[in-house]
């Protein structure tokens, strides 16, 4: 019985100790997500751009992720959110749309592509953490650009910004965007403006990724970190 006390007020000390191997407390918070994600249409197509960095709270979990993500020959998407949400979300609507274009016996359009994001979102927004923003190009509409933001709306718009990183640049994306540039001015535009979300945005960084989707098919480019436009004196 003495025994069986001792070893009792042991494991007492033992948990309350701060060397105890209890999960610390941080571990049941809310994981903080971040990115920064931008689309811009120009007259025959679009530009899609995107930080690298996937974060786990202040942990980088990933600095090389892709985020553009081909839904079919000539749609993509960006994601913003949780990782796992928007990867299932992706992959459902790429799933779906794949039948889609097999039943009509042609390439689908940009805007039946977000409506399936948009209805996914919508339908389970109490369960997903994911914006997103598609874009393309099809014959019927040229280059489009739709944002799904958390909640599950849609719109399109000929510019468009999202994730974390998205706040410290729409007085820059307001004050340079303009109707009528082109292909090159919106690769230059979007460059910059991810290259300026990256500086003050803790959870967006590591390399910026562009696509330019039109008829001719999708080219894509990798900025890396050295090579990014900088804005700071330093």
């Amino acid at each position: 019985m003495m025994a069986a006390a001792l070893t009792m007020g042991l494991a007492r000390q033992l948990h309350s100790s701060p060397c105890s191997d209890a999960a610390p407390d941080w571990t049941y918070r809310e994981v903080s997500t971040g990115t920064t994600i931008m689309a811009v249409e120009f007259d025959g197509g679009v530009v899609m751009g995107a930080d690298s960095r996937t974060t786990t709270g202040a942990y980088i979990a990933n600095r090389v992720t892709d985020k553009l993500t081909p839904i079919h020959e000539r749609i993509f998407c960006c994601r913003s959110g949780s990782a796992a949400d928007t990867q299932a979300i992706a992959d459902s609507v790429t799933y779906q749309l794949g039948f889609h274009s097999i039943e009509l016996d042609e390439p689908p359009q940009v805007q039946t592509a977000a409506n399936l994001f948009k209805e996914m979102c919508y339908r389970y927004r109490e369960e997903l953490m994911a914006g997103i923003i598609v874009a393309g190009w099809d014959k019927r509409r040229g280059g489009q650009v739709y944002t799904v933001p958390v909640g599950g709306m849609m719109t399109r718009q000929p510019v468009s910004v999202g994730g974390s990183g998205s706040t410290y640049i729409y007085g820059y994306v307001d004050s340079n965007y303009r109707t009528g540039m082109s292909r090159e001015e919106c690769l230059q535009f979007t460059a910059k403006a991810l290259s300026l979300a990256m500086e003050r945005d803790g959870s967006s960084g590591g390399v910026v990724r562009l696509a330019v989707i039109s008829e001719q098919g999708v080219d894509r480019q990798v900025i890396l970190g050295n090579q990014l436009p900088r804005f700071s004196a330093a």
